[in-house]
């Protein structure tokens, strides 16, 4: 599962930039557009766990760039 994510952010973060230049400069000198983590449950999890997770992932990202458009 993990390559496969590891894929899946790597071509849609590559397409991004493509499709959306100034990507190149808010994320200059950053590895990537994606955070590192990711959620993967097998046996089926709440909307509420899915919320804390994306609002924990929120706080860790808090020190990316913020877009201005």
């Amino acid at each position: 599962m993990s390559e496969v994510v590891k894929v899946i952010k790597a071509k849609t973060g590559l397409y991004m930039r493509k499709k959306f230049p100034f990507l190149d400069k808010v994320y200059w000198g950053v590895g990537g557009i994606w955070s590192v983590g990711y959620f993967v449950s097998t046996v089926g999890v709440t909307e509420e766990t899915i919320r804390k997770y994306i609002e924990m992932q929120g706080k860790e990202d808090s020190g990316q760039a913020l877009l201005e458009f």
